[in-house]
């Protein structure tokens, strides 16, 4: 089977708690906010992440959205968002980078305001690389 190059495939998720705790527990993050999505980002190195140019992580916290059924759709949103403009990203020989999308607001949002800010935002996180 051959994998769409417009698709969001296992390897390009965040999985491994190391990384998780690499991601937000270390001190070579970065972070970039554009309200109502903050971004957290870092560097790795490529041999430990099956190839994958970046890998993302989509955080909606509880305390923001009570019902699931949001929680699920604002992830939705992002992940498309992120699919449809991941190509922005630069790929960089023998780095993987690490990517956090953490959700920041009570409200609901349309698709196309979501993928505009996460279209900034990857452009931002590129221009910094």
């Amino acid at each position: 089977m051959i994998a769409d190059a417009q698709g969001l495939n296992k390897k390009e998720r965040v999985s491994s708690k190391r990384t998780i705790d690499q991601l937000f527990g270390g001190t070579n993050h970065r972070s970039l906010t554009s309200f109502p999505i903050r971004l957290v980002y870092m560097e790795t190195e490529r041999a430990s992440y099956n190839g994958v140019g970046a890998q993302i992580l989509v955080s909606v916290p509880k305390r923001f959205f009570k019902r699931a059924v949001n929680r699920n759709r604002v992830k939705r949103q992002i992940r498309e968002a992120y699919r449809h403009h991941k190509q922005i990203l630069p790929e960089r020989e023998g780095k993987t980078l690490v990517l956090a999308f953490i959700w920041m607001d009570d409200q609901l949002h349309e698709s196309a305001e979501v993928e505009k800010i996460v279209r900034n935002l990857l452009l931002r996180v590129s221009e910094r690389l």
